[in-house]
This record gives C-alpha cells, structure tokens and sequence, in this order.
C-alpha cells in the first residue's frame, strides 16, 4: 500500500492503518527532502491541531451529511487521545483552538514520524510521484527516484495553498487520471490586498470587527473577528475566513464588493443614537475622543481623515450631514480589496475532488478501486483556528477503516 504525500493527512493515514494491519507493508512517498513543512509553519509555527468543538458547519464546500459521517470516524477526543498516546498533550487557547503543550510545532510533526516509524511504515522522502496509473495487477507509481508497485494508493497530495511547503497540485491531475472530476480551485485563508493606501499607517493595529462579502446573486456573507492592518492591505481572523467566499465569486465571475463593519454588533441606527445620546450627555467631548472609545485612536483618525470630518470638532457642533456620513464609515467601511496575497500565503485550499465521488465511511474512491482520497485534495475547507487538521486527522481515520477492511475481504476471497 503507498501514501502519496507526507504531509498531516496522509501520515496519519499510514499509522492508523498500520496500526489495524500490522503486518502490511506500508509506504508514504513524498517529494520534499524535509517532510512536514505544512505542518511546521501552521499556527505560527505552533501547530493548531484542532479545536475544541469541531462541527459540519465550520467547513465549506462539500455536502454537510458527508462531512458529518468523516468527521464522526475520529472526534475532536479521539484526536486528543491519538496525540496523546504519542507523547503530544494538547492545551486549550482562546476560541477553543487547541496547541501543543510545547508550543511547537515540531513536537507534532516528530510524534507523526516516529509513530509512523515504530509501527513499521516506510517513508520516502525526496520521492515525488511523477505518474500513477491504474492496471489489472494494481497501481504503478512513477516516482523521481524510480518505479514502485502497490495494490492500494491513498492520495493525500494536499491542495496548493503554501507552494513553497511542496503542495504543486499535482493531485489533482492524478486523481482527474483516474476518473474524478475536480471543482475548480481558488485560494482559501489568504490576508486581502488592498487598492489603495489607506491601509498604510494602520499597519500593525488589530481590532475587532465584521466583515461582509456581497456578490451579484448570492447571499451576503458576514464573518466578525479580529482584522490586521497591514502594509499590504488587511488579514487576521476573520479576513483569512472570509477570504474563500471573495474569490469564489470571482471566480464565478460575479460583481463582489468587501466592507467592514468598525462597530461589531452594532448597525447604522444603533451607531447613530449612540452619537446622539453622546453630544446630549457630554456636548463638549471632542469627536476624535469620541471614537476612540471605541476605536484605536489611530483607526479613527484615519476615519476621520478620509471622510474629511475634523476629530477636533465638539459632537455638540457636528452637523446632521457629517454625523451620518460618520456612521456610514462606521459600519460599512469599503475594502477596495484587489486581490489576495494567492497560493502562496493562503492556509488552504478552496475546491478539489467533489465529496460526492468518494464513500463517506471508508474515503474510497467511487470511480477507481483501490484508490483512497483524505485531507485537502477534497473539496473541503475548514475556517481558521484548527478545523483543517481536524479534517485531515478524520478523513485519515476513515480511510484506515476502508484500506484494512478492503484487505480482509482481499484475504477472504
């Protein structure tokens, strides 16, 4: 049986299976010299594993009834009780995101591989599979290190996010080879770059907000979370969350706008009376003072700078019309959003093989025998604070189900 691709997916795909089968002989092929480099830079490189509460509804993409039975193959405890059988204790941070107790990244990725070792499974590094083919006596798997033969293939290739980690999307084309359809791929988790350069001197000041994307024919979406001003434009929490839903619709070419709403939880009529009971109760405070209260002193400056409403003006003098033109920027401030920073910073990716081609329970392929799917080649994309690796440890799990009970009714027939 060979893994193609080291990564978190598919070495957890090899333990658990070697595990059940301990006799099989197991091969995970990679095509990085250094294995695990997705790994290693995740969570600031502390490693989100998971989270505290893992639900369908935290992902995009596939259908939320397949994404419901993989995740029930391996639950936010199992995965805690895995880490922990391997020497990895895991600590609960703020929105339930769960790290090493080390803090490292590298304490992950060095439990995945010296499991992976003790339990006999081979791992191929600087072996990038090049071609896979389906015949009657199994796979061939071309490799730049040479040709290998085995009966059963998962593929746990990843996507593209972080190119530079080794994700080329050569999956893709393998599993399209194979007879899969693929639902076209975009960035996912990826900071926003801004049009113009108001960004600028706000660049390290983060700060709670919502953001909303709009596109012609759909529903808005709303996400609300911390956002980074950066020299680039904005990212942080809710902007890396938001980000799959701005270039879905580009890529389905349909009008999108981005706005951010500076007072979160409250609308334009909220904002507003707030205001006005304000210059009633304290008609001498200063409007720069007033939003700063509220703001970072910096953020609302530039507010005011921009919509050309002088900070030093007591509430009391501030005139109906700037008054509302205040609360319009308030809470639907525009995001002249021009891209974002792609593939190369994106956490994850959106699209891949659809959900509906593999079997929920086992991750085998509908099309090609043999064949397993797990991780981020699949059409599933997790929001941030550790909800992808919590795919990859359950689509894993799963997929172990499948291979060994494949290799029982093999032995049996």
């Amino acid at each position: 049986m060979a893994v193609i691709g080291g990564g978190a997916a598919g070495l957890a795909a090899a333990i658990f299976t070697a595990r059940q089968a301990p006799d099989r002989r197991i091969v995970v092929l990679d095509g990085a010299k250094k294995l695990g480099a997705k790994i290693l830079v995740a969570g600031g490189g502390r490693c989100n594993v998971t989270n505290r509460v893992v639900t369908p509804e935290d992902f995009c993409g596939g259908s939320r009834h397949i994404i419901r039975r993989v995740l029930a193959a391996l639950t936010v405890e199992q995965t805690t009780a895995f880490f922990r059988e391997m020497g990895v204790e895991l600590v609960a941070e703020e929105h339930g995101k769960l790290f090493p107790t080390t803090n490292k990244a590298r304490t992950v990725l060095d439990a995945l591989l010296g499991e992976a070792d003790r339990r006999g499974v081979s791992v191929y590094s600087s072996h990038r599979v090049t071609e896979l083919r389906r015949h009657d006596d199994g796979f061939h798997i071309a490799t730049t290190a040479g040709m290998l033969r085995a009966d059963r293939v998962v593929l746990a290739t990843g996507g593209r996010s972080l190119p530079k980690t080794g994700s080329d999307g050569e999956g893709y084309r393998f599993a399209q080879e194979l007879g899969h359809s693929l639902v076209p791929v975009t960035p996912a988790l990826a900071p926003f770059v801004l049009a113009n350069d108001f960004h600028r001197p706000l660049s390290g000041i983060a700060h709670d907000v919502v953001i909303t994307v709009r596109a012609a024919g759909v529903k808005a979406v709303h996400v609300r979370g911390a956002m980074l001003w950066t020299h680039f434009g904005v990212s942080g929490p809710a902007v890396l969350d938001i980000s799959r839903h701005w270039h879905r619709a580009r890529h389905d070419g349909r009008d999108v706008e981005v706005a951010v709403n500076l007072m979160p939880g409250q609308d334009f009529n909220t904002t507003e009376r707030q205001l006005l009971e304000l210059a009633d109760a304290k008609p001498k405070t200063l409007v720069r003072k007033a939003l700063a209260r509220r703001l970072p002193a910096r953020v609302a400056a530039a507010v005011l700078n921009q919509l050309a409403i002088d900070g030093d003006t007591l509430m009391t003098h501030l005139r109906k019309d700037q008054r509302r033109k205040l609360v319009g920027g308030l809470t639907a401030w525009p995001l002249p959003v021009r891209d974002s920073r792609g593939y190369a910073h994106a956490e994850v990716t959106a699209g891949g093989v659809p959900l509906s081609e593999i079997d929920a329970r086992t991750m085998a392929s509908r099309t090609c025998p043999g064949l397993f799917l797990v991780g981020e080649i699949l059409d599933v994309d997790g929001r941030i604070g550790g909800f992808n690796f919590q795919w990859a440890w359950s689509s894993a799990r799963a997929a172990s189900t499948g291979l060994v009970g494949s290799l029982a009714a093999s032995t049996t027939a």
